[in-house]
């Protein structure tokens, strides 16, 4: 078993908590960056794909895994960053400009959604969300002029000034740009006083308020910042499919994106990376395993709608911590080993539980 002994502050607050995590992420980034070369071009954009959903659930996790906060319309800032994206850029202006448009313009509508988040909380707010998705579904298909309505909208390609990115593999490199700064500007975030501020959110709100923390001021932010990055994915989103319409934001997007999280993990930032390889790859999975079941089951139309309600069910009744709280469990096994003991995350979950009083 490892254990730390740290002699310095910089240790205390380094990203990397020990040279396996230095040695163990140089291998990811390399492997990332050499991906071109490695992948076939449809497995590239499959990785592409996972880059941008990873944004988005990068968001979304800040919102409801490290905030608490629930979500069921989070398709729409999706929605709204795309748009913002498509119409600017085919208006001409450049990539870095539409994108800054678009994460704001989201983060602004998040701040409005995020409003109903500081008098209700838990099933009523997720049908206060629920109910902004629907709207703003219905804003897109009406508004014919801007967005194209049903018809939907194509998207030239990003020209970061003068620069325009024709092929897959300069457009990889910047979804994968942009996913490490996001995921960077996270860790940091959970770091300062404002992700702490969200954590204890999360844990109690009563303890929360009492320490001083103002629950109106980090519920909106917590709101924001999400859209803000759903906005980013939904602009790279838009760019890799060069179409949008607005059937591609509906719920069974955000329940996509909720899935996401729930399966990777809550409160983990690698939950978030996890869920969006599954939600990637399980499609993929499927259309392979598909041919070699009976033609009643295989050709079934719902198949793949089954075995994603299966999978969350088993993940909610046997591993609520996700994908990554089971590769938690199973390092903390070995690195224990032979001292682990069974009823040791049992025990730590109902310590950590918080008891509210409302």
């Amino acid at each position: 078993m490892r254990f730390i002994f740290k002699t310095e502050y910089a240790q205390d607050i380094g990203l990397a908590k020990h040279e396996g995590h230095v040695f163990w992420y140089s291998v990811l980034v390399l492997l990332l960056l050499a991906a071109p070369w490695l992948f076939t071009e449809y497995w590239l954009a499959q990785l592409t794909f996972v880059l941008i959903y990873s944004i988005a659930a990068l968001g979304i996790m800040l919102l409801a895994g490290f905030t608490g906060l629930f979500s069921l319309g989070h398709a729409a800032f999706l929605g709204v960053g795309a748009y913002t994206q498509a119409v600017l850029t085919n208006m001409g202006v450049p990539f870095p400009v539409a994108l800054a448009c678009a994460a704001g313009l989201s983060a602004a509508v998040g701040l409005v959604v995020g409003l109903p988040a500081l008098r209700v909380k838990g099933i009523y707010l997720g049908m206060a969300t629920l109910a902004f998705g629907f709207i703003v579904e219905e804003v897109l298909a009406r508004w014919e002029s801007v967005t194209g309505g049903n018809a939907g909208i194509h998207l030239k390609k990003p020209n970061i000034f003068g620069w325009v990115l024709e092929s897959e593999i300069e457009f990889y490199f910047l979804c994968l740009v942009l996913t490490v700064v996001a995921t960077l500007g996270i860790l940091n975030l959970l770091r300062s006083p404002t992700g702490r501020a969200f954590v204890a959110i999360r844990d109690s709100e009563i303890s929360a308020q009492s320490m001083g923390i103002n629950l109106a001021q980090y519920k909106t932010m917590s709101f924001a910042i999400s859209a803000a990055l759903a906005g980013v994915a939904g602009a790279l989103y838009a760019h890799k499919l060069h179409f949008i319409s607005p059937d591609q934001f509906n719920i069974l997007q955000s329940i996509d994106l909720l899935l996401m999280i729930v399966i990777g993990g809550l409160g983990s930032v690698h939950g978030a990376f996890l869920g969006a390889i599954f939600l990637i790859t399980m499609p993929q999975l499927i259309a392979m395993v598909k041919d070699y079941l009976p033609a009643v089951v295989g050709q079934a139309p719902g198949l793949q709608g089954v075995v994603y309600g299966a999978v969350l069910i088993a993940f909610v009744l046997f591993e609520p911590m996700g994908l990554y709280g089971r590769w938690f469990k199973i390092r903390t096994y070995f690195e224990m080993f032979p001292f682990y003991r069974k009823g040791m995350f049992k025990r730590q979950k109902s310590f950590q539980k918080s008891d509210r009083l409302k």
